[in-house]
């Protein structure tokens, strides 16, 4: 695991970007695995500035997101479809139709989740997957569990999880309950993995993922097994590790 120790969130934002852009320079039809939630919302903002530069082309990029609340419609607000026209897609010349998010408007779990397996599959991997990790150590929507699920599937959000997610809500019983998330298995199989981390409250959960023992209790501890991996964090985030 490559690791970068940066300042603060800006500077996270900023050599994630770097990155992410090395990718799409290096093979220009690559395929991004993007994830929503505040973290990643710095790099993509850098990602469009370069992009309205000149400096960045997407016009040949697919990309593919790791969740989508079950049950709600690209067009609402608090949907991670909306979050991605809105924090980058829009902001960049990529095809809207290379862009991928789980159906959550699908009610039938399995039929949405078999064919975005097979989307995977048709666009060859992922090359780079963008990861942040939650507090309790989940990547995409993988709860803490007694296995590590394989491909996507449909999960029940953690009240840990609903608690992190109500403030872009009106009001907690507002939050889906479900998702639809990729499991660790094509999370596994990207070609690269950037994990991107900010902030004193990741502490405790970075260091038990990064140094502590590879457990599905702490989901994104298997990313240790990984060939390629590149942690950028912050000060306040790395605090509690023993590097």
């Amino acid at each position: 695991m490559k690791i970068y120790k940066v300042k603060n969130y800006e500077e996270m934002s900023r050599k994630a970007a770097n990155i992410i852009s090395a990718q799409v320079l290096l093979k220009p039809d690559c395929v991004l695995g993007l994830a929503t939630g505040s973290t990643p919302v710095g790099a993509y903002k850098q990602l469009i500035e370069w992009h309205k530069q000149g400096d960045l082309d997407f016009s040949q990029v697919k990309t593919v997101n790791l969740d989508e609340y079950k049950g709600l419609t690209p067009d609402n607000d608090q949907s991670y479809r909306y979050f991605m026209n809105k924090n980058l897609f829009s902001g960049i010349n990529i095809a809207m139709e290379n862009t991928h998010v789980p159906n959550g408007a699908e009610a039938d779990s399995e039929a949405a989740c078999s064919a975005y397996n097979a989307m995977i599959r048709d666009l060859g991997g992922i090359d780079l997957q963008l990861l942040g990790i939650g507090h309790d150590g989940h990547i995409g929507f993988n709860e803490p569990d007694s296995v590590f699920p394989a491909e996507t599937h449909c999960v029940d959000l953690t009240p840990l999880t609903i608690e992190a997610n109500k403030r872009f809500f009106e009001k907690a019983e507002d939050v889906p309950r479900q998702a639809y998330t990729m499991g660790i298995k094509n999370i596994m199989l990207a070609r690269k993995i950037l994990l991107v981390v900010s902030g004193a409250d990741k502490a405790e959960i970075l260091a038990k993922a990064v140094e502590g023992p590879i457990t599905p209790q702490v989901p994104a501890s298997v990313l240790q097994l990984h060939p390629d991996v590149t942690l950028v964090a912050d000060e306040a985030a790395m605090s509690m590790m023993k590097l």
